[in-house]
């Protein structure tokens, strides 16, 4: 897990903090989940095929988005997102730091830096996308730089948890050269940024255990939004990039959570309440 400053929000009490549960209650994805990882493909396939439809829903309102590559990935694998963010009318920007490897020297201080950029270049603050580990940057940058960030939006990202309910902390751990177990840091990672923020995740995750993708319930500004959808082609995935686009609709003055109700219902699930909470390491 990524070595992140703590940020100057104030910590939660122990009151709203989310009841622990044994480790053992999670873990990582079984075999047969990571095999369905290979369906990526079939999910960009299905994301052009519906593409008409999607580019029928109402535009943005141009504001600026800044896409986070997942762990081992560069801006290639957020094309797609970000192509699909500007055809709805946003200005969407990559990161920009080549490979995700983990939070190296100065990686934290690019996202940072390229956020008050982006701020200043266009006078208002902005959204955030990350996908798996680029989530946890998302996060954790809207924590200390909330003026700056309009929203959050997570794909399959474990900022809650044991990260041994990952199938990717070996490579994390090769690649950052960082232990991914830091109780403490931890705690910080699972603390929700004071922003409106959303979480898409899949029960058929193949690498990231979906328990460890839910935000702890008690607040307002918080949700999560489930999606048929592999870890890898997340980012390609048609539904998940539908409740993108609704979500950076909406107006944060006037936040509301993602309504599953009605003809999406048949699409989507929503845990406002998750059904497992991980807390204990």
């Amino acid at each position: 897990m990524p070595r992140i400053p703590r940020s100057r929000a104030k910590p939660e009490s122990a009151a709203s903090a989310p009841a622990p549960s044994s480790p053992a209650d999670v873990t990582a994805p079984g075999p047969w989940l990571l095999m369905l990882e290979a369906r990526a493909p079939w999910e960009l396939a299905a994301l052009l095929a519906v593409s008409p439809w999607l580019r029928k829903m109402p535009a943005g309102d141009g504001h600026p988005v800044i896409v986070f590559p997942g762990l081992g990935a560069s801006d290639t694998s957020t094309l797609a997102v970000r192509q699909f963010l500007r055809g709805q009318g946003y200005t969407a920007y990559p990161w920009g730091q080549g490979f995700n490897l983990g939070p190296r020297d100065g990686v934290l201080e690019g996202c940072r830096r390229l956020i008050e950029e982006t701020h200043v270049r266009h006078g208002e603050p902005v959204s955030l996308i990350g996908w798996s580990l680029g989530g946890i940057y998302a996060r954790e940058m809207a924590k200390e730089v909330p003026d700056l960030v309009r929203c959050v939006i997570t794909l399959g990202t474990p900022f809650t948890g044991h990260p041994r309910a990952t199938n990717a902390w070996r490579f994390y751990e090769m690649v950052s050269g960082q232990h991914a177990h830091d109780a403490d840091l931890l705690a910080e990672v699972r603390r929700p940024p004071p922003v409106p923020t959303t979480s898409i995740y899949s029960k058929t995750d193949g690498i990231v255990a979906w328990p460890c993708s839910l935000n702890p319930p008690g607040h307002a500004h918080t949700e999560n939004i489930e999606v048929h959808a592999s870890h890898i082609g997340m980012g390609m995935n048609p539904l998940a990039l539908y409740a993108i686009a609704d979500r950076l609709r909406q107006d944060p003055r006037r936040w509301r959570k993602f309504d599953a109700q009605g003809a999406r219902r048949w699409f989507f699930k929503v845990a406002h309440q998750p059904e497992l909470l991980v807390d204990q390491y």
